[in-house]
């Protein structure tokens, strides 16, 4: 195939496009050498680019390329293609369930509650999934670049991967949460009006029939057989896509709670306006006789579905047209990888490094090891993404381990305050075993457990990865409760309390804390002669401290700068209870 050189040229502008963008961004941390600040963009993200950076969250080169190839896929179509709504739906229950108590917290990562309430070791393992789904995420991104970019250049794809990589990781090495966000203000300008220019010449090229003739085709057909397999991914959408640092880096960089729940709800309009093109265009490669186009291989489409948004548009529209469009997506497919390489860089740092591995770890230090994080992380990611050839098979991986070991583990933290490390751990063992048991096609594990309506020819047909989430959230409530009754009543002696979370606390956290309970770190009762509010900003010192506990770290883990919101008793962080607004929550 001869290299386009038009396509070409148009790749390197747009690409030299998001990279100065990306370095100009990281000016903005103005050289500071606090990881929180190059975390969360020191909690200062303005409304329009936070709902750009927000809606960024899940649109990118998976979500285009992976929405198109599912629409043009024989026997799936628009009803298979899921992600769309149910991560705009994912959007809009973290932003009522989760949002809110999150940022009001003032936690600078995900699993910051975790660590709280259940250690900082039990925190270092639920960075195990965290870790993974956001690896696989870019790994989708990238392998959704390679597609791209495949049907522009006549060279080995897997080097023009690792080069888009390395940029995505260069700016991202310096400038952090500013650099992501900003050039995701491009990324999506980028997407919607490179599709949009393509469409309509594409719809009146003379090999396209009209999409409304061949609905039949792209909208797919309705099987009851397989009613459990759609009701299972869709519920893996719609709650897996919650406890994701990526989702939660752009709340906790929320100025308010308010905030961070607003930018959610436009985010999740901002998904489903995003992914009109692609299932346009998913539409139209269905209708296309591609025996009539310019394609040296007519049956290229058919044979390689994931290639079918490059393939619309390089060979449906004008050439100018397709150099435009094409290099745009690439442009924005390479700038959307950057979000999760920063997200599980900040995790490592921040949980597992300064908790776990050195924790006198000062400022300079840290960011370093973040940055260095930020290079093995995607070069992790590259090689997954030149690996694993399926767009869509990857895009569902992501999703899958953080919906079954992570949302019950979150939906515990925030909601039940008895939940203890006892119940975490069992919870987290259980959902893996039922999940990896059940086989998984992509990573070519075979079922061990064969759940009813299993099919030798279809797989699991029964909503098995539901029911690991299910039964992984009752084991958290049953081991955690129940355990807390036998040690607090006597049945099982005190010294039995091996993870000290229940009766054998130490005593110098007996002495500060008489009962914390929830997210919230409630405190009970306070000494009189400390003269401190349980319900006012004292709460929120009382957390920085509990952190500090942990890790038995001789600092601040939580800065001074990091929760600006009085903590509030458990009740009131549920999403349906009346409260008023206090001052630090208006916009």
């Amino acid at each position: 195939m001869a290299v386009h050189w038009g396509g070409v040229v148009s790749i390197i502008f747009f690409y030299l496009v998001i990279l100065a963008v990306g370095l100009w961004a990281a000016r903005k941390s103005k050289g500071s050498k606090d990881p929180e600040e190059v975390m969360l963009a020191g909690r200062n993200i303005g409304l329009f680019v936070g709902i750009f950076t927000m809606t960024a969250t899940w649109v990118g080169g998976g979500y285009i390329n992976g929405t198109a190839e599912y629409v043009y896929t024989d026997g799936y179509g628009l009803l298979w293609t899921q992600a769309p709504w149910g991560y705009a739906i994912s959007l809009v229950l973290g932003g009522v369930l989760f949002a809110k108590p999150m940022r009001s917290q003032g936690y600078v990562t995900m699993l910051d509650p975790f660590q709280i309430k259940f250690g900082s070791r039990m925190g270092g393992l639920l960075f195990i999934p965290a870790l993974s789904g956001e690896i696989f995420w870019s790994a989708a991104i990238l392998s959704a670049l390679g597609a791209t970019i495949s049907v522009i250049l006549d060279i080995d794809v897997n080097i023009s991967v690792i080069i888009s990589a390395c940029i995505a990781v260069f700016y991202t090495f310096f400038g952090g949460l500013y650099s992501v966000a900003y050039t995701d203000v491009i990324q999506l300008i980028c997407i919607f009006i490179g599709l949009w220019v393509c469409i309509p010449f594409a719809l009146v090229n003379e090999a396209v029939e009209p999409i409304e003739t061949t609905s039949t085709e792209w909208i797919g057909t309705w099987d009851n057989t397989f009613a459990g397999q759609w009701m299972d991914y869709a519920l893996l959408l719609m709650f897996g896509g919650i406890p994701w640092q990526v989702y939660f880096q752009r709340v906790l960089s929320a100025k308010t709670a308010q905030r961070a729940q607003l930018l959610s709800y436009v985010a999740a309009v901002g998904c489903i306006v995003m992914a009109v093109p692609p299932i346009l265009i998913g539409a139209i490669g269905t209708s296309a006789n591609w025996t009539q186009t310019n394609i040296k291989n007519a049956t290229e489409p058919e044979n390689n579905p994931a290639l079918i948004l490059p393939l619309v548009i390089m060979y449906l529209t004008p050439p100018v047209i397709s150099f435009i469009g094409l290099g745009a997506v690439s442009a924005a497919v390479m700038s959307s990888a950057d979000s999760s390489i920063l997200s599980a860089s900040s995790m490592f740092t921040r949980n597992v490094y300064q908790l776990l591995i050195r924790q006198s770890a000062g400022e300079t230090e840290l960011l370093w090891v973040m940055r260095i994080s930020i290079f093995f992380v995607g070069a992790l990611a590259t090689a997954l993404g030149l690996v694993i050839k399926s767009v869509y098979a990857l895009w569902f991986l992501c999703s899958d381990f953080v919906f079954v070991m992570l949302f019950p583990q979150l939906f515990c933290v925030v909601y039940f305050s008895g939940c203890n490390t006892y119940g975490s751990l069992s919870g987290y063992i259980i959902g893996f075993l039922l999940r990896i048991l059940g086989g998984e096609a992509v990573l070519k594990i075979p079922p061990i457990i064969k759940y009813p309506m299993y099919s030798e020819e279809h797989g699991q047909l029964f909503p098995f990865r539901t029911f690991a989430m299910c039964i992984a959230f009752m084991t958290i409530l049953i081991v955690s409760y129940s355990l807390r009754y036998a040690f607090t009543n006597g049945y099982i002696p005190r010294q039995f309390d091996i993870f000290q979370c229940i009766v054998n606390i130490p005593e110098i956290q007996r002495e500060k804390y008489e009962d914390v309970e929830g997210e919230n770190m409630r405190l009970k009762s306070l000494r009189e002669e400390q003269g401190l509010d349980p319900t006012g900003m004292a709460a929120a010192g009382l957390q920085r401290e509990k952190l500090l506990d942990i890790g038995d770290i001789g600092r601040t883990i939580i800065p001074e700068s990091a929760s600006k919101e009085p903590l509030r008793e458990s009740s009131s962080s549920s999403p349906s209870s009346p409260e008023a607004t206090t001052p630090d929550e208006k916009y």
